[in-house]
């Protein structure tokens, strides 16, 4: 249970390597010593490097496996974090950008975006929401992207399944808030990640620590929905307004 200035005494991190993950466990972890924080994600070096980033900063860390294509054991997943206290706070930060030809010309390629960035957290989202409703409290953060708001031309497989993903979350926020749990539905624009080396960023681009902090307050604020950087959002209400011939054409 958090206490009563909202510090959480565990986080969940599904995805536990994401950076944004990471650097919103991290903010917790300093903000609240002794942090219990379960990193939930492919056993390997990346996971270790990240357990151990977060016991530097005081927090005390176990590791789960999640396999994001394996949605049947992702309730075990949970559960097994849950055995060790409530879940306070949990991150579903798992995800792939893909390369966005491939993903509407090869289907094998086009269908594995859509079962790690939404099958999978569908089933995450509906594990966490029986957790929730057992616990009669906790914070869901769900990492979703303003690509899923207008998908484009130059990425809308990956943007279709960001849609989705982002629909499911509101939906699981409306659905928790009679059992005394939250949804926070958070859509950065272009992060400065390893995810999206190599391209060119966006304007108005940012970094994980940035999404980390708007996390943080959104939660804070009891907020539904957070845009990173805030900005996006009139950007995001004008560009769904913008009729289909002109939109094609902007350069972004």
């Amino acid at each position: 249970m958090t206490d009563a200035v909202g510090d959480p005494r565990t986080l969940l991190l599904m995805g536990g390597t994401s950076e944004i993950g990471l650097a919103v466990a991290e903010r917790y972890a300093r903000r609240a010593p002794g942090l219990r924080v379960v990193l939930a994600a492919r056993p390997g070096v990346r996971r270790d490097e990240a357990a151990d980033l977060l016991a530097t900063v005081g927090a005390r860390v176990e590791a789960l496996d999640l396999d994001a294509e394996a949605p049947e054991t992702h309730a075990a997943v949970v559960e097994a974090a849950a055995a060790g206290g409530d879940v306070d706070i949990a991150v579903v930060a798992y995800g792939l950008l893909g390369d966005p030809e491939e993903a509407w010309t090869d289907v094998a390629a086009g269908t594995h975006l859509a079962r790690v960035n939404y099958v999978g957290p569908v089933a995450t989202g509906i594990a966490l929401g029986a957790r929730v409703r057992a616990q009669g409290h906790g914070v869901v953060v769900a990492l979703s992207s303003v690509a899923g708001e207008r998908p484009r031309r130059s990425n809308f497989v990956y943007g279709s399944t960001k849609a989705g993903f982002d629909a499911f979350y509101t939906g699981l926020g409306e659905a928790l808030r009679e059992h005394g749990g939250r949804v926070v539905v958070v859509r950065p624009g272009f992060v400065r990640s390893k995810m999206t080396a190599g391209l060119d960023p966006a304007p108005l681009a940012v970094d994980a620590a940035d999404v980390a902090a708007a996390i943080e307050g959104a939660v804070d604020a009891a907020a539904e929905q957070v845009w990173v950087p805030a900005a996006m959002r009139p950007v995001m209400s004008v560009l769904r307004h913008v009729p289909r011939r002109v939109f094609r054409r902007l350069p972004i």
